[in-house]
């Protein structure tokens, strides 16, 4: 990864607030593109890491297309934590969870093959496994469509899911 350019989707969560410290401090990155529609995280974020030059933010949310094709220009790799998390908040606001979860799947897809991104991790949840909510079953159909993108793939971006 030494030289090469990431992009994280929903890097102000839990997981890019541990993400984004480890690779900073592990590679030698030409620059980390931190996607999310969190202002306020973001700003956070910049703060905490002030002075390091390689760190970029992204406003921008999974479901807008446009904004993801801006943001995956002349990356490598993408690592894909964006989603509706929280059990309740997908059940009240089904469609809501429906547009982050399947339709943002499919975007991040789409921008990655056509920006010619080399690799692309999704993560994934166990709730996924045997899905007893909403939740669970986006996320399902999340890691359904990251698999099977590796078939659509002529650039040869690589797709791979993990909980």
């Amino acid at each position: 990864m030494n030289q090469s350019s990431v992009l994280v989707t929903g890097g102000t969560g839990s997981f890019g607030n541990c993400f984004i410290p480890y690779i900073l401090n592990n590679f030698n990155l030409k620059r980390v593109i931190v996607f999310s529609r969190d202002e306020m995280k973001q700003w956070e974020m910049a703060k905490k890491f002030s002075g390091d030059n390689r760190l970029r933010f992204f406003i921008g949310d999974v479901r807008d297309r446009d904004r993801l094709y801006r943001a995956m220009d002349n990356v490598d790799y993408v690592v894909h934590a964006a989603a509706v998390k929280i059990v309740p908040t997908a059940e009240y606001n089904p469609f809501e969870c429906i547009k982050t979860n399947i339709n943002g799947a499919m975007h991040v897809i789409d921008a990655a093959i056509d920006r010619k991104v080399k690799r692309v991790v999704a993560l994934s949840t166990d709730k996924a496994s045997g899905p007893i909510n909403l939740y669970g079953a986006t996320k399902l159909a999340s890691d359904k469509l990251f698999v099977s993108a590796n078939a659509y793939s002529a650039n040869s971006t690589r797709f791979s899911v993990v909980r």
